[in-house]
């Protein structure tokens, strides 16, 4: 499988091995040969076992936490590669970390997810892939090609077998609300929006559920859930306004923190996310959450880059 770039490598990070090892599965290719090792210092040690002059390389590794070990991890690889004359370097990001940093909302803070942006061009990385970023415009802070996936098929797949009459896709807050309505059509559902407001003390929030929720199956869909405390509030008061049924899907589980205890608790049925992230081994065993996997989509989009190809039929 070689075009002008050379052969296809994909090369994994120590983030999510195995989601490198399903996109290679997918390209029918082996993951590439490489030592990631530590120094007793904690600083990164990287060698690559085999030959990659010439050739076009793909480097998995999502942003996830540890955060800032992962990010230099793959600044180290990507300077390894630039420095062993491959043809050319593709980032791949299935999470984007500091992506919710990407604007000044306060005086005197940083804009991190134009940094880490900034950082990944310097190292010799010539394009990225990632999925499902915060706000779509931090594409705009880098120079190089990003091509942004969406993980909406996958998700919205399953959520059409679930075979639920009178489904309703409801957005935790309002900033979400045009990514839930791009859901609903595409399953043929209503819409809700859950408005979400501080008390005067600013402690508690009351939450005003917008739209029809009462004995429906609602499924609160967000793009990404970190704590998990917005998805549950919005759980409970889809319960209280008499929802039947609550479902929650987001692309990336974070799920740091309280998330799972939470989760435990909430009235939630059944919370679907996406293997952008792995899951802590808390997590995996929650029975309320479902895994979906992305690696077709990615490696569909890897197959597309490398024989310069459209991607643009994943974008939906």
């Amino acid at each position: 499988m070689a075009t002008g770039f050379g052969e296809l490598k994909v090369f994994s990070g120590s983030a999510h091995p195995e989601l490198a090892r399903e996109i290679a599965t997918f390209l029918g290719i082996k993951v590439g040969q490489a030592r990631l090792r530590r120094f007793p210092d904690s600083e990164v040690s990287f060698q690559i076992d085999e030959n990659i002059r010439g050739t076009d390389v793909f480097v998995v590794q999502p942003t996830c936490s540890p955060v800032d070990q992962h990010i230099m991890e793959m600044l180290v690889m990507i300077d390894a590669f630039r420095r062993s004359s491959a043809a050319r370097i593709t980032a791949v990001i299935p999470y984007y970390g500091y992506a919710r940093q990407d604007r000044k909302d306060k005086p005197r803070v940083p804009i991190s997810a134009k940094l880490v942006a900034n950082i990944l061009s310097a190292a010799g990385t010539n394009r990225v892939l990632t999925m499902d970023l915060h706000k779509a415009q931090i594409q705009g802070f880098f120079d190089i090609p990003v091509d942004h996936l969406f993980a909406a098929p996958v998700i919205i797949d399953y959520l059409s077998r679930l075979d639920h009459p009178k489904v309703t896709l409801v957005s935790p807050d309002a900033g979400g609300a045009e990514r839930a309505r791009a859901y609903a059509k595409r399953l043929g559902a209503e819409l809700a929006i859950i408005d979400k407001r501080r008390t005067d003390d600013g402690t508690a929030e009351v939450m005003n559920v917008i739209g029809d929720v009462e004995g429906r199956t609602c499924i609160l869909q967000d793009d990404i859930i970190d704590t998990a405390g917005t998805i549950t509030k919005g759980a409970s008061a889809l319960k209280e306004n008499g929802a039947e049924r609550v479902f929650a899907c987001a692309v990336h589980g974070v799920l740091s923190g309280p998330a799972i205890d939470r989760i435990q608790k909430s009235p939630i049925d059944q919370l679907i996310v996406t293997n952008t992230i792995p899951l802590s081994s808390t997590a995996a065993a929650c029975k309320k959450i479902v895994v979906l996997s992305v690696a077709r989509l990615l490696g569909q989009a890897i197959k597309s880059i490398h024989e310069e190809t459209s991607v643009s039929s994943l974008f939906v």
